[in-house]
């Protein structure tokens, strides 16, 4: 019964992660606005943070959102179908302590909970692999958003280059850089600007 409860133990992990990175042409001169109120100069390299975009992008919320739905309908389904497997597997174990079923028919039905279980462990692996290609869809789905938006954004801003950072302890690829060089408020708020005209013209 342990492969059984490694099975269902793995079909109930969800995690997202993705790298998402952009790097853009220079522009004609220009000078904006960072987040801050210092002046940066067309032709800056510039970062956001992706971890935050990720949180607070309203696309990224939604499409979370359906998709965890669709896992949490996944692993009920495989739970219980492992949870009457189970209960059949102790049903006969018990039937057979007890002397209650002769030989040939404990082989019997014995032969049938393999062939039940080997189907079962078929069904959680392809269940597993069905939610990773959903999340993986949505990572996508949101990588071609921001990096889309990013090229448009930057024919306006005019950077030679736009980073991205991730990781709370050790943020990478930029360890450390000039707090007005951070743009991610304006990106966050060009990308919500941009979905929720998406909604609109969908609805």
């Amino acid at each position: 019964m342990k492969k059984l409860t490694l099975i269902l133990s793995s079909i109930a992990a969800f995690a997202a992660a993705a790298l998402i990175s952009s790097s853009c042409t220079n522009g004609n001169g220009k000078t904006v606005k960072a987040e801050s109120d210092t002046t940066v100069a067309a032709g800056s390299i510039v970062y956001f943070n992706l971890d935050r975009v990720l949180e607070e992008y309203d696309m990224a919320n939604d499409l979370r959102s359906v998709v965890e739905t669709k896992v949490n309908s996944i692993n009920q389904e495989v739970n219980r179908r492992g949870s009457k497997l189970e209960r059949d597997i102790n049903a006969f174990q018990d039937k057979i302590n007890k002397g209650l079923m002769t030989q040939s028919v404990a082989e019997v039905q014995g032969q049938k909970l393999q062939q039940d279980q080997n189907a079962f462990q078929q069904y959680a692996a392809e269940k597993q692999q069905e939610i990773a290609e959903e999340q993986a869809v949505m990572m996508n789905q949101l990588a071609d958003a921001i990096k889309t938006f990013v090229d448009e954004y930057n024919k306006t801003k005019g950077y030679a280059m736009i980073f991205t950072t991730q990781g709370d302890i050790l943020p990478a690829p930029i360890v450390t850089g000039d707090p007005a060089l951070d743009i991610t408020d304006d990106i966050l708020e060009g990308l919500n600007a941009a979905y929720v005209q998406q909604k609109g013209k969908t609805e």
